[in-house]
């Protein structure tokens, strides 16, 4: 399995405070990586540094063989990125808005991928509307569609559903769950623990930018250990 994602020593600072210090991690093709933290533990800034929106203060990233420091262009045009904060243009309409992500993007069939993401989550009576007067939940949908648009062999997700009721959630879990099993990536950020140990492969615990721990979930269910148990233990230990 080859690695889709390569940190090293990956540390960033802002003035006095150390948001994420000296982390290394590799992760393989295939992988549904949660990295799990409290609020503030340094997820959004990691995502932001590996697809190359905020330099590290040091260390090294390589994102599907670029290296992010001198190309991070290139590193988003690849992957796919869902944000923390949904953020499409106000003054556009949602089928608008992934007119001109395909457009960006250069897909040749955009209309019939834009038609199947406004199906699959249920929003095609809202394609007209300006994204200013789309719900939060409808946004934060417009915004898992256009991550995905381009068929990416990576995705980095941050808190992908919130906002989001019980069964659009269920629908991009399964779609994600689908997506890795065809070899694609994904990079989660939450700090719902729920979410993590149902569908992740492996997970990664930061707190206070240090990463505590990195493994699969699979090996705590073979200890019969909860995650929930295992995160708050483990965060109240090294706090």
């Amino acid at each position: 399995m080859k690695n889709v994602i390569e940190m090293n020593n990956l540390t960033k600072k802002f003035g006095e405070l150390i948001a994420v210090n000296n982390i290394s991690i590799s992760i393989g093709e295939g992988e549904l990586f949660g990295l799990l933290g409290p609020n503030g533990s340094g997820k959004t800034t990691m995502i932001k540094m590996l697809t190359g929106q905020i330099k590290p203060t040091e260390g090294a990233i390589n994102v599907l063989g670029i290296d992010v420091l001198k190309n991070p262009v290139r590193t988003r045009e690849l992957a796919g990125i869902i944000p923390e904060q949904e953020s499409p243009p106000s003054f556009l309409t949602a089928e608008e808005y992934l007119e001109f992500v395909g457009k960006i993007r250069k897909i040749d069939d955009i209309k019939d991928k834009s038609d199947a993401w406004f199906h699959l989550l249920d929003f095609e009576d809202q394609r007209k509307i300006l994204c200013r007067n789309l719900s939060r939940g409808t946004r934060q949908k417009l915004m898992v569609a256009q991550a995905f648009l381009h068929e990416p062999k990576l995705a980095f997700i941050d808190e992908p559903l919130i906002n989001l009721d019980p069964i659009v959630q269920r629908t991009i879990k399964d779609f994600i769950q689908d997506y890795i099993k065809k070899g694609n990536t994904v990079f989660f950020c939450t700090h719902i623990l729920e979410i993590a140990e149902e569908i992740c492969t492996q997970i990664g615990i930061i707190d206070k930018g240090r990463l505590l721990h990195k493994g699969s979930i699979q090996e705590l269910k073979d200890k019969s250990q909860h995650l929930e148990d295992f995160f708050i233990k483990l965060v109240k230990e090294e706090g």
